[in-house]
């Protein structure tokens, strides 16, 4: 093995050596060598052994020994985190280049992280590619990442991880090594536009991310959330590869990570996953507060991506497929940070119907169709009683949580919610059963208050149906909703229609057969 870097020499070395089989003090058949621009790593069945390059590169350290078993030991903290069965120690190497022994301790010439080997098809960006990444994954992942996120420390006060200066400055990075390896006149005047931008929404927000960071929402994350750095092992999501070399990198706000997720899960052409994680994410933390930097940040995630095959678009000795293939990256990494620039108008829709209507089923899956913060009754009523969503509070009729005080605070509550989340410009939808017209009516206000089209979802389905879907929910227990089999009786006994001066705001669907999400979008448009 050979480098152009002279300083790499013996490591290159150390390297050749380990790719003989007999130099393992377990098993090994044929070793495999993956090598990045920092590491090295030899894959040898059971085990992976990632070294450090002794590259100093301003962002990161690897220079000298010490350096290296620093970061390793670093790296192997930081991952045991979210996959302890995957990092398994620091390895030391003794002996000499040319001559490794690898566990040997007594006088270490490198350091490894040894990890378990997994297959490559376990990796997300590769069951998405399968179509193999389904609802119940981005489920799971979203809960995964939220459980992290709530338990991870907090950002030492006295360091400026996650102030808006700090925030700011790789942000106006992109620009400047962007335009450095730009000749196209068209692109230069997309990125004009989306710094002019990036500079007022920072402008705007700047408020906004010091409060965060004084409330505490600076944290040691992952900080390289993406589809390549999760796995699907023993059927749940893993998270790896955590940024150990540079804090600043991983001690960010938590909906930066959330949004490097979803800006990935967007430039792979699955919104519809995007969004059914975001939806999850926040109905699990509650943390609606943060979405007005949601769009600043899957901006600078994407122009991040567009930095990096900008960068290799003009590298020497590329060959042409690739390089042609780089360009077309970075034009369309460049466009889905624009299209975040440009919002849409935003809407607020509210549902309407009686328990097991299956209001809740229907408007996943239109959010999943049409991108939108959707806002739960029953989640957001246990949150403020202090409860998970899964939660039974035992509560009867018009009593415990449903009593009428409880149900007006719970309305107020999503209408707070819905007006901070239209004014970030985002569509709304607020699930709860709005049976009453006194229920409706601030949100109708709220609408107009804000100038956004407002509509009503209403859900139908005959009696028999709506008993059998009570009824198999309770027996499940595992939905946020309580609502039994007395709680149906007690609204067909109640129910009053919707009036008639609110029909030309309805959109009524029928969730007992199958339901054509186009013709609902049609009418959202025509509503508005």
């Amino acid at each position: 093995m050979s480098t152009d870097n002279p300083a790499l020499e013996p490591q290159a070395t150390l390297i050749q050596a380990l790719l003989e089989p007999g130099r393992y003090p377990h098993p090994v058949s044929r070793p495999q060598l993956i090598e990045t621009h920092i590491s090295w790593l030899i894959l040898t069945g059971e085990f992976v052994y990632k070294f450090k390059k002794a590259l100093d590169l301003g962002f990161l350290d690897y220079s000298t020994l010490e350096q290296r078993r620093y970061f390793c030991e670093e790296e192997l903290r930081l991952n045991r985190r979210t996959a302890p069965q995957l990092y398994l120690e620091v390895t030391p190497v003794s002996g000499s280049p040319a001559a490794p022994r690898l566990g040997d301790a007594s006088a270490p010439i490198e350091y490894a992280v040894k990890m378990r080997q997994f297959p490559q098809d376990a990796l997300f960006r590769h069951l998405l590619q399968r179509d193999r990444l389904t609802a119940g994954l981005i489920d799971q992942l979203a809960g995964t990442i939220a459980a992290f996120h709530g338990e991870i420390d907090i950002a030492p006060p006295e360091r400026p991880y996650g102030r808006p200066g700090t925030v700011f400055r790789p942000v106006q990075e992109n620009f400047r090594q962007i335009r450095e390896h730009l000749r196209n006149g068209e692109s230069l005047e997309q990125l004009e536009r989306i710094e002019c931008w990036a500079k007022e929404e920072y402008r705007q927000r700047k408020s906004l991310m010091q409060h965060r960071h004084d409330a505490g929402f600076i944290r040691e994350c992952h900080g390289d959330l993406h589809l390549n750095n999760i796995a699907l092992l023993e059927d749940r999501p893993v998270l790896f590869d955590a940024i150990e070399f540079n804090p600043e990198l991983r001690f960010i706000d938590v909906i930066s990570e959330a949004a490097f997720l979803m800006m990935d899960l967007e430039a792979n052409r699955r919104s519809d996953l995007a969004w059914r994680f975001l939806n999850h994410y926040l109905e699990i933390n509650g943390d609606y507060a943060s979405l007005p930097l949601l769009r600043f940040y899957r901006c600078y995630r994407a122009m991040v991506r567009a930095k990096i095959n900008a960068i290799r678009v003009t590298q020497p000795g590329l060959d042409p497929a690739t390089r042609e293939q780089s360009l077309q990256d970075f034009h369309a990494y460049l466009d889905l940070a624009d299209g975040y620039t440009r919002p849409a108008r935003a809407h607020l829709l509210i549902t309407h119907g009686l328990s097991g209507s299956g209001k809740t089923a229907l408007s996943q899956q239109l959010l999943e169709h049409w991108p939108a913060v959707r806002l739960r009754s029953d989640v957001e009523r246990k949150r403020m009683a202090r409860l998970r969503a899964e939660q039974r509070s035992g509560s009867g009729i018009d009593a415990g949580l449903y009593t009428p005080a409880m149900s007006d605070r719970t309305y107020r509550r999503l209408r707070e919610l819905a007006k901070l989340v239209l004014r970030t410009g985002y569509h709304v939808i607020v699930d709860a059963a709005f049976l009453q017209a006194a229920q409706r009516e601030p949100f109708r206000n709220l609408a107009r208050e804000l100038h956004v089209p407002f509509h009503v979802l209403a859900a139908e389905a005959g009696t028999a149906t709506l008993r059998k879907r009570v009824a198999a929910r309770h027996a499940r227990g595992s939905d946020a909703s309580e609502a039994d089999l007395a709680v149906l009786h007690h609204q067909l006994e109640h129910y009053v229609p919707l009036q008639p001066e609110e029909q030309s705001e309805v959109i009524r669907v029928d969730t007992e057969g199958k339901i054509d999400f186009r013709v609902i979008l049609e009418n959202l448009h025509r509503i508005s």
